[in-house]
């Protein structure tokens, strides 16, 4: 019996091309800090240096500790000084990037009426974003941050995607077996191999697919968002 549904957000309930969307954001975020001596360019190499990384985090600390120690080793450590002007940028500059995002109206309906079912809904999206910027992306959705039992941040995770420990670590924070959960998410190597190998069952949209090594999909439950709506809804 299914207990609780995982979902993705940007490209899933968040409709967003994620090569455009970081060619708004990264010059959004290097602009900023640019005055304060990180260079552009290597600060660009570094965010994506830092998301790789978390992805190979072991669970021994979080990965906001991660990424700022690899920022330390990058640009020195009193780069840490400058963590509160990162934080002051996804609270205020960071919602403009919104315009690259689109919009689809049955996320809100979806989440809603799974709530109503006593189900529990989990927001499984990467945690390589600090709180601030991942509620502002939610909001992007027509969602609230409470709508969730869950949101994964950097702040708390200990792991990240494609690592499946990063699943695992949700069942056993909320007390769940592979069997009694569902995965909802638009990146076959993120949402779906890595749930699979653990068990959990997927769903595959493709409005916004990723699929990087141009995997076969035809043996996974796939479709567009509205097809996924109706396959949760003939679920429960």
């Amino acid at each position: 019996m299914i207990k609780a549904v995982l979902f993705d957000l940007d490209g899933t309930l968040l409709p967003l091309d994620q090569e455009k969307f970081v060619r708004r954001y990264v010059p959004m975020l290097t602009a900023k800090m640019e005055p304060y001596g990180l260079e552009p360019k290597k600060l660009g190499e570094t965010l994506w240096g830092s998301v790789f990384l978390a992805a190979k985090n072991d669970g021994s600390r979080t990965n906001e500790d991660l990424i700022w120690e690899y920022f330390a080793d990058v640009f020195g450590k009193d780069v840490v000084k400058l963590k509160p002007l990162f934080e002051e940028f996804y609270a205020t500059k960071f919602d403009e990037a919104k315009d690259i995002a689109g919009f689809q109206p049955l996320a809100s309906e979806i989440v809603s009426w799974l709530k109503g079912k006593g189900i529990k809904v989990i927001l499984a999206t990467n945690p390589i974003f600090p709180k601030v910027a991942t509620d502002l992306r939610i909001q992007w959705a027509g969602l609230d941050p409470k709508d969730f039992d869950d949101c994964t941040v950097y702040e708390t995770s200990r792991f990240a995607k494609p690592n499946p420990e990063y699943y695992a670590e949700l069942l056993r924070v909320h007390g769940l077996s592979a069997d009694e959960c569902i995965m909802i998410g638009n990146d076959v190597n993120e949402d779906i191999l890595p749930t699979s190998k653990l068990g959990i069952r997927n769903y595959l949209v493709t409005d916004c697919l990723i699929n990087r090594d141009n995997r076969d999909i035809s043996g996974i439950p796939h479709g567009t968002f509205a097809d996924m709506v109706g396959f949760l809804k003939a679920l429960f």
